[in-house]
């Protein structure tokens, strides 16, 4: 069994450099989990926050699972929920993230082979609108060149 993508975040490829991507668990409900599975996740405009040496996810949106018990009404989709990652990791992360200015997003959510659901986490750096532009123009230019091939 391969691993089973949830939900990737296609937006931070086009706004952010990767530099450096690691993996994390994350700490769910068990409706978030059911959910989950449903791919009812979106990583769009979350971001990875510190604070007193711990990693959480914020503004990742679950919606709430459809078959769920009454006695969960206060159900907030986009709580800040804890990344499980060691210590050294956290702050290796972490340290990058104050000095060189880089930012800690999620790239993409999926299930492990041992069926954890787990957290992809880029080091990135925000691209600047003619870097944008840049990186359409190359592709471009390579699905021409890809096409004129083909013929």
């Amino acid at each position: 069994m391969e691993k089973r993508i949830l939900s990737s975040n296609k937006k931070a490829y086009y706004n952010y450099e990767i530099f450096e991507k690691l993996e994390a668990g994350v700490v769910l409900s068990g409706y978030e989990v059911k959910s989950l599975k449903q791919s009812k996740v979106s990583l769009v405009d979350s971001i990875v926050k510190f604070s007193n040496g711990e990693a959480f996810i914020e503004n990742m949106f679950i919606a709430p699972y459809e078959h769920i018990s009454t006695h969960i009404a206060d159900y907030d989709s986009k709580r800040k929920r804890k990344l499980l990652m060691h210590k050294s990791e956290i702050t290796k992360i972490h340290t990058k993230v104050r000095e060189k200015g880089l930012t800690a997003i999620p790239l993409e959510m999926y299930i492990d082979v041992r069926c954890k659901i787990k957290i992809l986490i880029g080091l990135a750096k925000g691209k600047k609108v003619y870097d944008k532009r840049e990186v359409i123009k190359k592709r471009d230019i390579s699905r021409e060149i890809a096409r004129e091939y083909r013929l």
